[in-house]
C-alpha cells in the first residue's frame, strides 16, 4: 500500500511502527545489552585499574626510595606471598563459582560452602605455616642476613597468609552476589593508605624495608576483615560446614591442585633461584623487573570478577566463540604490550629508576614472560570455569616443566638476571600448551563430571 492510497483515520506514523516495531524491539535490546555489559567492564577496568595502579605505585616507590638490599628483601618477601596465596587456596575460592552455578541466591547454600571452604583453609595453613618456616631460612641462606632480619620475615608472611584466607573466600562470596563495588572499594582504600604511609615514613626519615612491609601485610590485613564483615552483612545467615561440601570442593578441586601447586612456584621461581644462586643486587634486580608485569594486572582481575562467572553460565551452544574471542583479546594485549617495551623500554625502565636504568633487553624478555603467563591464565580460568579439568594435562605440565627447568639447571649459568628470565619463558611455555590443548580436549570430550552438594 503506497502512502498516497491510506484509508483515512491513518498516518505514516502508524504504518511505520506496524511495519518495524519488531526490528526497531531486537535492536532496542541488543543495544541495551550491549551498553549493559559494556558499563560492566568499564566499571570493572576503571575500579581494577585504580587499584593495580596504586599497589604498582606502591611497588615502584618501594624500588625507587628502598636501598637495592632492603628492595631485595621487600621483593623476596613479596615472592612468598604471591606463591603462598596460591597455595593457601589451591582453587578452592574458584571452585564456589562452578560449585554454586545458577543458585546464586541461594544464600544459606553459600554460607555452607563458604564456611566448609574455611575449614579447608585452616588445614593447609597448618602445613604452611611450619613448611614456610624452614624453606625461607633456607632460600636466603647465601645472602647472609641476620636471624633477626629473617625471623621478621618469616613471621610477616605467615601473617599475610593468615589473612589471605579470608580475602579469598569472603571476596568470592561478594562477587558471586554482585557486590562488585564492595570488592573493589576495600583494596581501593587499602592501597590509598598504604601509599601515604609509606610517604609519611620517607618525609620523616623513617621508612625502611621493615617498615615497608609491615604497611603492605596491613594493608593486605584490613582489605580481609572488610570484606568479611561485608560477607556476613550480604549473606545474612550463619553456615553450617558439612562434610559432604567438603568433599564437593575437593572432587572438584583435586584434579587442579598438583597443577595450582606447581604454579605458585613457579610463579615467583626467578625470584627463589636468584636467592639461592646469586647475589642481593640480582634480587632486587628481578624483583624490580617482576613490578612492571603487574601491568597485566588489571587485566587478569577481569578473570575472577567476570570471566569466570560469566563462562560458568554461559550456554554450550554459545561457548565456542566467546571462547575464542576472549583468547583473541587476551593475546592482543600481550602481544601490544611486548610490542612497546621492544619499540621503547625506556617507558619501562624509566618508572624503575636510574639504579636499573641499563635493562633494554631484560624488560622485553620479562614482557614476553608476563604476556604468555597472562594468556595462559585466561585460557585456565575459563577451562575451569567450564571444568575442563583432568589429571593427565596437570601431570604433564609439571613432567614437561620440571624436564625443561631441569636442563637448564645442568646446562645454564642461574645467577645471571638475563638467564634466570629465559628460563621463566620456556617453563611458562610449557603452561601455555597444555592449557590450549586441554581447552581442545574439553571441546571434544566435554567438562569433567562432578557430584554436586
Amino acid at each position: 500500500m503506497s502512502i498516497g492510497n491510506l484509508p483515512q483515520g491513518h498516518s505514516t506514523r502508524n504504518v511505520s511502527a506496524t511495519t518495524w516495531k519488531p526490528g526497531t524491539d531486537r535492536l532496542i535490546s541488543a543495544r541495551t545489552f550491549i551498553l549493559t555489559k559494556l558499563h560492566r567492564v568499564l566499571g570493572s577496568l576503571a575500579a581494577q585499574g585504580f587499584t593495580t595502579g596504586i599497589n604498582l605505585l606502591y611497588g615502584l616507590l618501594c624500588v625507587r626510595l628502598l636501598p637495592v638490599e632492603g628492595y631485595a628483601k621487600f621483593s623476596l618477601i613479596f615472592a612468598f606471598q604471591v606463591s603462598l596465596s596460591i597455595l593457601i587456596d589451591v582453587g578452592t575460592t574458584s571452585a564456589l563459582a562452578p560449585l554454586i552455578g545458577e543458585r546464586i541466591d541461594d544464600l544459606q547454600l553459600i554460607a555452607d560452602y563458604v564456611v566448609s571452604l574455611r575449614q579447608l583453609s585452616v588445614r593447609l595453613f597448618s602445613v604452611l605455616a611450619p613448611v614456610t618456616a624452614i624453606v625461607f631460612p633456607l632460600v636466603v641462606m647465601k645472602q647472609h642476613w641476620s636471624a633477626k632480619s629473617v625471623a621478621f620475615l618469616v613471621s610477616m608472611l605467615l601473617t599475610f597468609v593468615w589473612f589471605a584466607r579470608a580475602r579469598g573466600a569472603y571476596g568470592a562470596v561478594l562477587i558471586l552476589r554482585r557486590h562488585r563495588s564492595d570488592w573493589y572499594r576495600a583494596p581501593m582504600i587499602a592501597g590509598v593508605a598504604a601509599v601515604s604511609l609509606l610517604l609519611a615514613t620517607w618525609a620523616t626519615h623513617l621508612l625502611n624495608e621493615y617498615v615497608a612491609i609491615m604497611i603492605s601485610v596491613g594493608a593486605n590485613v584490613c582489605i580481609a576483615a572488610a570484606y568479611y564483615f561485608r560477607s556476613r552483612r550480604v549473606l545474612g545467615v550463619t553456615g553450617e560446614p558439612s562434610k559432604q561440601k567438603r568433599q564437593a570442593i575437593l572432587r572438584l578441586i583435586l584434579p587442579s591442585v598438583p597443577n595450582l601447586i606447581f604454579v605458585a612456584i613457579q610463579s615467583q621461581i626467578s625470584l627463589m633461584l636468584m636467592g639461592v644462586f646469586g647475589r642481593t643486587s640480582g634480587i632486587a634486580t628481578v624483583g624490580a623487573l617482576t613490578r612492571l608485569i603487574q601491568v597485566f594486572l588489571l587485566f587478569s582481575q577481569l578473570n575472577i570478577v567476570l570471566l569466570e562467572p560469566y563462562f560458568a553460565k554461559l550456554p554450550a551452544a554459545r561457548l565456542k566463540w566467546h571462547y575464542l574471542g576472549a583468547v583473541v583479546a587476551a593475546a592482543g594485549v600481550g602481544g601490544g604490550t611486548v610490542i612497546l617495551a621492544r619499540i621503547w623500554p625506556w617507558l619501562f625502565l624509566w618508572v624503575l629508576g636510574p639504579k636499573y636504568a641499563n635493562l633494554h633487553a631484560e624488560v622485553v624478555l620479562v614482557m614476553i614472560f608476563g604476556a604468555i603467563y597472562y594468556l595462559a591464565g585466561v585460557i585456565f580460568c575459563i577451562n575451569t570455569a567450564r571444568r575442563f579439568v583432568y589429571w593427565w594435562s596437570n601431570v604433564m605440565v609439571i613432567v614437561l616443566t620440571i624436564s625443561v627447568q631441569a636442563l637448564f639447571l645442568w646446562k645454564a649459568d642461574l645467577s645471571t638476571v638475563r638467564t634466570v628470565l629465559v628460563f621463566n619463558i620456556c617453563s611458562v611455555l610449557v603452561t601455555f600448551t597444555m592449557a590450549v590443548l586441554c581447552g581442545v580436549y574439553g571441546f571434544v570430550s566435554g567438562p569433567r563430571q562432578v557430584e554436586y552438594a
